[in-house]
């Protein structure tokens, strides 16, 4: 049983009584009830535009998704159609402790960021293009304080 109908139910009650208006508890129910019956219709029309707005979401929703399809389809040649791998986009979590280190691919311009782990092993696949990176590493530590030199790579 809805609102609207619990409202018709307790204003049947109310008729059913035959409460006197003329005194001041008779006034005060009927003010009630009157009350009582607005709010009901309030509460209606808001739930009715909370549905047309629900199913304006659901509708919309629908659109974006088949849009990002549209936008986000992968070329990878790693996947099927159903990818849903980042292959543009190079990814890697390093801790905020870690130093980091940047390099550009000599073969397609493309920025890689290094750790000291990624150092330390020599090399790595460029995201990019798929291009060997080798590097040396050489760390300003190594020299003395008064030489002007700084952190470098070599590839």
């Amino acid at each position: 049983m809805g609102l609207s109908e619990k409202m018709s139910y307790l204003k049947g009650l109310l008729d059913g009584l035959e409460i006197d208006t003329s005194t001041k508890e008779g006034k005060l129910l009927v003010q009630i009830t009157e009350v009582m019956n607005e709010m009901v219709e309030s509460v209606d029309d808001l739930q009715s535009q909370v549905d047309d707005l629900t199913e304006l979401c659901n509708i919309l929703d629908e659109d974006l998704g088949g849009l990002e399809e549209d936008f986000y389809e992968c070329d990878c040649d790693c996947c099927d159609d159903d990818c849903d791998c980042e292959d543009d986009d190079y990814e890697y979590d390093f801790d905020e402790d870690d130093e980091l280190y940047e390099v550009c691919c000599p073969v397609c311009g493309e920025t890689v960021i290094l750790d000291e782990d990624m150092l330390d092993d020599g090399s790595i696949e460029c995201p990019g293009c798929g291009e060997n990176l080798e590097f040396d590493y050489i760390d300003d530590s190594d020299f003395d304080d008064d030489d002007d030199q700084i952190d470098e790579m070599d590839f």
